[in-house]
C-alpha cells in the first residue's frame, strides 16, 4: 500500500478534457468476461473454467498474446470467434456502472470536457444506448468505438478523434483506463495518463506501463484535478 500511495500522490492533473475507457473504468465488466468464457468453453467442449482464466483471457486479447496455454487443445481462432460473440452479447446484460459513477461524472463534467472510447467492436449507437440505460450518456461529448478506427488501442487513433471532437489539444487531455493498453495509447497520443485499479489489470502490471497517476478507481479522480 505505501508504494501505491506514493504513485497516487505523484502528481495532479491540469487538463481541459478527460477521455475515459469504458470496460473496467466506467462499467464493471467482470461478469461479462466470466459469462463469455463459460459460453466459449462450453460451446467448444469444456464444462468448467476458472475465474482466474476468465479474467486472463481479455488481458491476452488486449495485449495481443496467445491463449494456447489457457485453452489447451482448442483452436485459438475458433475460440476467439465464439468468445467475442458471447462477450458482446453478455455486455448487454452483465455489465453494471460502478457505484456513484454518475455523481463523479457530473462533478468532472463541470470541470472538463468528457469523452469515451472502447475497444468493443460495436457501433457508437449501441454504446450510447447502454450509457443511456445507465443515465450516463449525457456526460460524454464524444464516443468512439473500435468500429470508428482503423487501428485499436494502443494506437492513439481513437484518442485523436476524441480530442478533435472536443476541440482540445491532446496534451491538455487526460486518458483514464484500467488497462496497460489504455496507458500505452495515452502515451502514444501525448496525453496525460491515469490508470485505475477497478478492472482486471494488477497494480504491478499498471506500474510497468508507467502512467502519470494510478488510482483505486475513477471515484478518486476529482481529488487529483487542479
Amino acid at each position: 500500500m505505501p508504494r501505491q500511495k506514493r504513485i497516487m500522490e505523484k502528481c495532479k492533473l491540469n487538463v481541459h478534457a478527460i477521455i475515459f475507457d469504458l470496460d473496467g473504468t466506467i462499467v464493471d465488466s467482470k461478469e461479462a468476461y466470466l459469462e463469455a468464457a463459460k459460453v466459449a468453453f462450453s460451446t467448444l467442449g469444456r464444462r468448467k473454467v476458472s475465474i482466474r482464466t476468465a479474467m486472463e483471457i481479455p488481458k491476452r486479447f488486449e495485449l495481443g498474446l496467445t491463449l494456447n496455454d489457457l485453452i489447451k487443445g482448442i483452436d485459438e481462432e475458433n475460440f476467439r470467434e465464439v468468445y467475442l460473440k458471447a462477450y458482446y452479447q453478455a455486455t448487454r446484460t452483465e455489465t453494471r456502472p460502478f457505484s456513484d459513477i454518475g455523481a463523479i461524472l457530473q462533478n468532472l463534467s463541470e470541470r472538463a470536457k468528457l469523452a469515451l472510447t472502447t475497444r468493443r467492436n460495436v457501433s457508437r449507437n449501441e454504446i450510447i444506448d447502454q450509457l443511456e440505460k445507465f443515465h450516463l450518456a449525457k456526460y460524454f461529448q464524444a464516443v468512439v468505438t473500435a468500429i470508428d478506427t482503423a487501428n485499436p488501442k494502443p494506437s492513439p487513433e481513437a484518442l485523436i478523434q476524441c480530442s478533435k471532437r472536443l476541440d482540445v489539444e491532446l496534451r491538455e487531455c487526460a486518458v483514464v483506463g484500467d488497462s496497460v493498453v489504455d496507458v500505452r495509447a495515452g502515451k502514444n497520443a501525448g496525453a496525460q495518463t491515469v490508470a485505475v485499479l477497478s478492472g482486471i489489470f494488477s497494480l504491478k502490471e499498471l506500474e510497468r506501463a508507467n502512467p502519470d497517476l494510478i488510482l483505486e478507481s475513477v471515484k478518486k479522480l476529482p481529488d487529483f484535478l487542479e
